[in-house]
């Protein structure tokens, strides 16, 4: 498919192929300021959707503000907050706030149920239990509070009394996304969002995901559809050299996690899913990051020349998704070289 030459102006920009974002979350270590650098060049791409993730780095609503005013037009979407750390009256006016801010933007208000090292560890916060009864009712709540109406709501993880946001939106109320994995998150997206992000999956692993996404959406009597596929794609122009052992640190990392463990052993990664638990349990470093195979990196952590991620990037729109998010890989010498070659090279697929 030949490249729009055009560059983006804004979410209402006409173009003849599916839209495309970038996320800061893969490089937010380089600074703050590299945001605001890397929105810049992809306004000047035509890029559609600017995000960030939020960990322990950067803050995400106030980091989407900047980059928004220094890059106006831009779609600007969390990927994805931690719900446990915020309130769902919290998280409504942070992006009621981003939104009114920028008025001519989408804000998509990515949230998810995160993992026990981000939550409890880093931030002193319970996990909890019953993540998608979890998941449900507090984006049903946030959902609430963003209609603008006055909220009441007492459920099993929330309760709220006459809370009505302060802040005045138009039409263009931000948009609720999931952070899914597994079937039964996959399917609340689907009955219950108006979109879902995928992450660290392999473009043949979306399909099945976006099956489930889709029968929650019958199940639910939702038309097909409503639920947009986002999918963060990890690509990198550089040497797979020299990127190869950050690539097996990146996915060890996320292999620790259930939710993840379960959605790698789906994809075909069973064996090296068990290896690597079986020697992070023995505190065995060396040999998890070495169970991390080639196969596993090549699939998820896509390094090589500007064809090779052209190519990556198609396979996941062939795949079903409806709006790929390219998480540079900034692996190289000079990184934000890196990012800004994969961010050429993705917008001409």
């Amino acid at each position: 498919m030949a490249a729009d030459p055009t560059p983006n102006t804004g979410s209402g920009a006409q173009s003849s192929h599916p839209p495309l974002g970038v996320t800061f979350a893969s490089f937010q270590a380089l600074g703050a300021d590299k945001a605001l650098v890397a929105a810049r060049w992809a306004l000047s791409m035509g890029y559609r959707s600017f995000w960030t993730a939020e960990t322990t780095g950067p803050e995400a609503f106030s980091t989407l503000a900047a980059a928004g005013a220094a890059a106006p037009g831009l779609d600007l979407g969390t990927g994805v907050l931690a719900l446990q750390l915020r309130s769902p009256g919290l998280t409504a006016m942070g992006a009621a706030t981003l939104a009114a801010l920028h008025p001519d933007s989408d804000v998509l208000l990515g949230v998810g149920i995160s993992s026990p090292v981000v939550t409890t560890q880093w931030h002193g916060v319970p996990y909890g239990d019953r993540p998608v009864r979890r998941v449900a009712e507090f984006i049903d709540v946030v959902g609430q509070c963003l209609a603008g109406d006055a909220v009441t709501h007492d459920g099993e993880f929330y309760s709220v009394s006459r809370f009505r946001l302060g802040v005045r939106l138009g039409e263009r109320k931000p948009r609720i996304v999931v952070g899914a994995l597994n079937a039964r998150m996959l399917g609340l997206a689907g009955a219950a969002a108006d979109g879902v992000l995928l992450n660290y999956l392999p473009a043949s692993a979306v399909p099945w995901c976006v099956e489930q996404v889709r029968a929650g959406e019958v199940a639910a009597g939702r038309p097909v559809g409503s639920c947009t596929v986002y999918a963060y794609v990890h690509v990198g122009v550089c040497e797979r050299s020299g990127g190869i052992e950050a690539a097996r640190r990146d996915l060890f990392s996320y292999t620790v996690v259930d939710a993840y463990a379960d959605a790698f052993r789906r994809a075909g990664f069973e064996r090296e899913v068990d290896e690597v638990r079986a020697a992070h349990a023995r505190r065995d470093r060396d040999a998890a990051l070495a169970a991390v195979s080639d196969a596993m990196v090549d699939a998820i952590d896509i390094m090589g020349d500007a064809a090779h991620v052209r190519s990556a990037v198609a396979a996941y729109y062939d795949a079903g998704v409806d709006h790929a998010v390219i998480m540079p890989l900034p692996w190289g010498p000079d990184r934000m070289a890196t990012v800004e070659a994969t961010m050429q090279a993705a917008r001409q697929w």
